[in-house]
């Protein structure tokens, strides 16, 4: 779901539509200046030439596709575009074919040249691929990913790169869009491509470096990969590459009680990231004297959770600007989006225990006995241990799909929107503003137990890409969480009952 939010108002009182409206107004003009005023600036250039990796854009019954597009050049110079899409096993419809479960799909990528006068599509390709079982036992299920992983050759410019993937059994498909640079290469200024992202997992059967498509980095690869290639076509002076990995101070907690106050606008749940204060994990520099395409590789081993950027620089003697590319990321946990592992399954409990029995949770190490009590928590509580099982699996199905609905600086089942979504489930219908989104589990408006607010800190722009949403919190809420939560733990949460 996209959303957005707005200006801090206390519910403990009931707005009017009038009041909203003038409110959002007000809010809209104010932070619509600010940002004109922020992106004028020449750091802007900057922002632009940061690679963020795609979104999930989940949605119940189509194809989870994710994507990404990188303008590089080849051995001999030659300019083209490397478009990789994954696609989740799990989002497809299979048919038993030779006792095997195959899905059929049909996959559409356009390339259109926006550099010019006018846009214009300089390729156009189309493949039917059949996705089958190999060695997964429920592959319905998965949430693996196939790869797709195709070379297009263009001439440089400005790009946006379309690609669509057709579910031939269900008749519904998935457009994902990205956007490349390939800058012109002359005697006179060198080029920078873009940074490509790759990572080795552990748990995958390939053990060759895979291309990251998203913003988020599971917590199991091994390691980071960044790859990218400068090119210089005339002789001229030393050119120098300044490359640096930092991390920055951002928010990695969950969601806090709903009756809890709102955090103020100088704490970090706040702010949720802050690109000002960053640790500089690694930095470098290495100097390249000859000409032609140079492919430049920096390996790290996989970081802590958190934010992250990777940044080349080219500085040389005789060029007085500085060129600039960058890869932003995040790690995550081990298995995200999804929900596996024994801890995994154990920190979205916060939002169901109480913190005295949470914190002994958590305090458990070993993973054969962390299993064993979250299996004991779930079964104490519900009594059937049928009915057990469908509360469980309906739970972690909403926080993987928090995961994949509000993945930002952190994830998804810890933002606000996140624990919502847990513990009420999607609303019945929402509202969007231009810095607030408001959820509604009743059709009667006025009944604010069951509307919640949210308010956006900052609008996004280049310099904040994130929708940090926050709950606008109130004392009522307290009665209104604790009876929610008895509904999940009693199990009733399976009749529908909000």
């Amino acid at each position: 779901m996209e959303s957005k939010s707005g200006n801090k108002i206390s519910l403990s009182f009931e707005p009017s539509k009038n009041f909203f409206k003038r409110c959002s107004r007000l809010s809209a003009l104010i932070r619509l200046l600010l940002v004109s005023l922020i992106t004028s600036s020449c750091a802007q250039s900057i922002t632009e030439n940061i690679e963020r990796g795609a979104g999930y854009m989940y949605r119940a019954g189509y194809p989870e596709v994710r994507m990404s597009a990188i303008g590089l050049f080849d051995e001999q110079s030659n300019s083209h575009i490397n478009v990789t899409a994954n696609i989740v096993y799990g989002s497809l419809i299979y048919k038993e074919v030779k006792q095997k479960q195959t899905a059929y799909i049909a996959i559409e990528t356009r390339i259109v040249k926006t550099s010019g006068e006018t846009e214009e599509t300089v390729r156009r390709e189309s493949y039917n691929l059949s996705v089958s079982e190999i060695e997964k036992n429920n592959i319905t299920a998965s949430q693996d990913v196939f790869t797709f992983d195709h070379r297009y050759a263009v001439e440089p410019g400005e790009y946006k790169v379309f690609l669509t993937v057709l579910d031939q059994s269900s008749n519904r498909h998935t457009t994902r869009q990205s956007s490349t640079i390939i800058p012109e290469a002359d005697d006179q200024r060198p080029v920078l491509t873009n940074i490509q992202l790759l990572a080795k997992d552990n748990q995958s059967n390939h053990s060759s470096y895979e291309p990251i498509t998203t913003y988020d980095v599971r917590g199991s690869v091994d390691s980071l990969k960044f790859v990218f290639q400068v090119t210089q076509r005339g002789p001229r002076s030393p050119i120098t590459i300044n490359s640096e990995l930092v991390r920055f101070k951002s928010d990695t907690s969950y969601a806090r009680p709903m009756a809890f106050p709102e955090p103020s606008p100088s704490n970090i749940q706040y702010k949720g990231i802050e690109y000002d204060k960053r640790e500089v994990i690694q930095s470098s520099r290495r100097v390249l004297d000859q000409t032609g395409s140079v492919m430049v590789e920096f390996i790290f081993p996989v970081q802590a959770r958190g934010n992250y950027r990777f940044s080349a620089r080219i500085n040389s003697d005789d060029e007085e600007d500085e060129i600039f590319k960058a890869r932003d990321f995040s790690i995550k946990s081990k298995n995200y989006p999804t929900i596996k592992t024994p801890h995994e399954l154990a920190r979205p409990l916060v939002y169901l225990m109480g913190k005295k029995d949470y914190k002994k949770l958590m305090n458990i190490k070993d993973p054969d006995s962390l299993k064993q009590q979250i299996d004991i928590f779930w079964l104490k509580n519900i009594g059937n241990k049928s009915r057990a099982k469908q509360v469980i699996s309906l739970y972690y199905q909403r926080v993987e799909e928090a995961n994949k609905q509000f993945s930002n600086f952190k994830e998804g089942w810890k933002t606000d929107p996140g624990m919502i979504y847990i513990l009420f489930g999607p609303p019945l219908y929402y509202d969007q503003y231009i810095d607030r989104m408001a959820w509604f589990y009743s059709y009667d408006r006025g009944d604010l137990r069951e509307s919640f607010y949210f308010d956006k800190p900052k609008i996004r722009h280049p310099f904040y890409p994130f929708d940090n949403f926050i709950l606008m919190r109130d004392f009522y809420y307290d009665s209104v969480e604790y009876q929610q939560q008895q509904i999940w733990l009693s199990g009733l949460i399976l009749n529908g009952t909000l």
